[in-house]
């Protein structure tokens, strides 16, 4: 399985010294016991070092990051980012140009998307957005 993993499910996995007993942590448990492919973007990199102190914690998430396929997204990708945020406007959903954007590359790149916001159940409502709710 492809998966593009979301700073929730990172932030709670890498955060604590045990994964909190959270449905979506225990699917990244799977996933990595699997061996799934977990796909990343530098978004979500540095929304996660924004949340880390220290030195150590940083080279450390790096690192870890630094193994992951990054995805980059190019000029089609915000285009479509844009769509898919008016769709949901238009739908009385207001969205983040973030959560728009990680929306676009999931289903650009045909990635199931792992998250615990909630935001993201409303947008799939409206757009082909695959939200890995097993593991």
């Amino acid at each position: 399985m492809n998966v593009l993993v979301d700073t929730s499910v990172w932030s709670l996995a890498l955060r604590r010294d045990a994964p909190p007993d959270i449905r979506e942590t225990q699917i990244l448990a799977r996933c990595l016991e699997r061996q799934d492919v977990l796909f990343s973007t530098g978004i979500i990199v540095q929304e996660l070092l924004q949340g880390f102190r220290g030195p150590k914690q940083r080279e450390r998430l790096i690192e870890h990051f630094s193994a992951l396929p990054l995805i980059v997204p190019d000029l089609t990708d915000h285009i479509e980012a844009a769509t898919i945020q008016t769709t949901c406007r238009r739908k009385g959903i207001q969205i983040t140009t973030i959560d728009a954007l990680l929306t676009q590359l999931a289903i650009g790149h045909d990635l199931e998307f792992l998250t615990t916001d909630r935001d993201f159940t409303l947008i799939a409502r409206h757009v082909p957005l695959r939200i890995l709710a097993e593991g």
